[in-house]
C-alpha cells in the first residue's frame, strides 16, 4: 500500500469533524479543481442558532474533541495585531496502519450567532489554502445551516477518487458528527430553558 494512501482518509476524516449536519441534509456536493476542494452543504439541526452558534466557537480545552474523535487538540492562540480571534485544531485520520497528523490555525471572524468564517493560516498550517463560512438562520423547530469550505491541502489527494471518496465518507459517516453537535446545542437550549425558568420564580 502506498504511503500517499492515508491522506484520503485522513482528509475525509478532517471533513467530518468540520461538518456540524442535522439529521436531515437538503444538499451536499464536493468538487475539485487545479487541486482545490470546494465543499457546499445545506442542512437543519433542531437547535437553536445561539447554542449551535456556541459549540462550533468552543475551541478551549480541546472540546472539539466532543465533536467528533478526529480532533486530538484545539485551542485559543494569541489573538491577531487587530483583536481577531486565532483558533487551532490537531487533526489525525488513519486508514489501516498509516495515520496522517494535520494542523490548522485560523483566522475566525464571527457575526454572533448568525455567521462564522474562518481563514486559515497556512503557514502553520498543513494547508496552501482553506477558508470556511458556517450560516445560521433561525426556522420554525431548529436552525437552517449553511456550510461552505474551500481547501487546498499541502500533502497529495488522488485527483481522481478523492471527491467520491469525500463524498462517500461524508454521506455514510455524517450523521454521527451532527447527532454530537445537536444533542450538545440541545443541551445547551435546556440549561438556558433552565436558568431562565429558576430566575423568574
Amino acid at each position: 500500500m502506498s504511503a500517499r494512501t492515508p491522506t484520503l482518509a485522513a482528509l475525509a476524516s478532517l471533513l467530518l469533524g468540520s461538518l456540524a449536519w442535522a439529521a436531515t441534509i437538503d444538499s451536499l456536493d464536493i468538487t475539485r479543481k487545479s487541486g482545490r476542494y470546494d465543499l457546499a452543504a445545506d442542512a437543519q439541526l433542531s437547535a437553536s442558532p445561539e447554542s449551535i452558534y456556541a459549540v462550533l466557537t468552543d475551541y478551549d480545552d480541546n472540546r472539539f474533541g466532543r465533536i467528533s474523535s478526529v480532533y486530538k487538540e484545539s485551542g485559543y492562540l494569541e489573538p491577531a495585531a487587530d483583536g481577531t480571534p486565532i483558533v487551532y485544531t490537531l487533526m489525525e485520520g488513519c486508514l489501516l496502519f498509516y495515520c496522517l497528523s494535520m494542523r490548522r490555525v485560523e483566522r475566525l471572524e464571527t457575526q454572533a450567532p448568525y455567521r462564522i468564517k474562518s481563514f486559515t493560516l497556512p503557514e502553520q498550517s498543513n494547508f496552501k489554502y482553506a477558508t470556511s463560512e458556517w450560516l445560521l438562520e433561525r426556522v420554525a423547530g431548529g436552525t437552517k445551516m449553511k456550510y461552505r469550505l474551500e481547501m487546498e491541502p499541502d500533502f497529495w489527494v488522488p485527483p481522481v477518487i478523492g471527491p467520491w471518496y469525500l463524498k462517500r465518507t461524508l454521506a455514510h459517516g455524517g450523521v454521527r458528527a451532527v447527532n454530537r453537535i445537536e444533542r450538545l446545542a440541545r443541551e445547551l437550549d435546556l440549561a438556558t430553558a433552565a436558568a431562565a425558568n429558576a430566575d423568574s420564580r
